[in-house]
């Protein structure tokens, strides 16, 4: 497999949607935060502050940050758990970075910042964790990227621990068909310009506006989680829908 052929022949087939994932983002690691602060406009940060908020952490509590990247979540979390704490070792929140590429952990890991306990390469299908091990699993951006979403949302729901909750960012589908073929227009254009500029290739963000095409919104991905077992789901649309955060919780019983 090469990142040369049709992105549609790749991300079409779940083996060969991973493979072109890890490759795509193992090549831009380097400017990965600097993308997303352009093509945002910075936005993605506040709308990160939001997936903190709505994940209601706790002192004690043990969090996963999934489809890392270079950690952002998993760094505000530690960075609150070391305020709320005020440094004292061992009344913060235990926080894991994992991802399916390691060139992105690698940039994260390299950023001073809070200690965070490890970062862990590993695929949201098969995580390497035992059962019930996190009270909280937070996800940017990393819905869209995963090769069986179903049974992505059934891994992490064996890996949350009775009453633990799962709040994912991700871009959204707007309701609205007129601001959907806006939007769709935006990420057409922009990803191109915003590729050439950083990396002096065009395609390298083309996969954005077609992963979000066969991306099934934040509506469906409610319905997805409900099947898996999840309770208490919801989203909260961004910016007019086009982005959106997900939540649910694995029940107490």
């Amino acid at each position: 497999m090469t990142l040369n052929r049709r992105i549609s022949d790749q991300i079409d087939d779940p083996s060969e949607k991973r493979m072109y994932v890890r490759a795509l983002f193992a090549g831009v690691a380097e400017k990965y935060d600097l993308t997303n602060d352009v093509m945002s406009f910075g936005l993605h940060r506040r709308w990160k502050r939001r997936v903190l908020e709505l994940a209601r952490l706790e002192p004690g509590q043990r969090v996963l940050d999934l489809a890392a990247g270079t950690g952002d979540l998993a760094r505000g979390v530690a960075r609150g758990a070391l305020n709320a704490s005020n440094g004292a070792a061992g009344d913060g929140i235990e926080v894991i970075a994992t991802d399916l590429t390691p060139e992105m952990l690698q940039v994260g890991a390299s950023r001073e910042g809070p200690a965070l306990l490890g970062w862990v390469a590993g695929d949201a299908a098969s995580l390497p964790y035992p059962d019930a091990s996190f009270d909280r699993v937070l996800i940017g951006y990393g819905l869209r990227n995963f090769a069986d979403l179903q049974g992505c949302l059934a891994e992490i729901y064996r890996c949350l621990r009775p009453g633990g909750r799962m709040v994912a960012l991700d871009f959204g589908h707007p309701t609205s068909s007129l601001i959907r073929r806006g939007y769709f227009g935006y990420l057409n254009a922009s990803t191109r310009l915003v590729g050439w500029a950083l990396h002096r290739d065009a395609e390298s963000y083309v996969y954005i506006p077609e992963s979000l095409r066969r991306f099934p919104g934040q509506r469906e991905v409610e319905r997805m989680m409900e099947g898996v077992g999840y309770t208490g789901c919801g989203f909260e649309d961004l910016l007019v829908g086009t982005m959106a955060i997900n939540f649910g919780e694995r029940p107490e019983s």
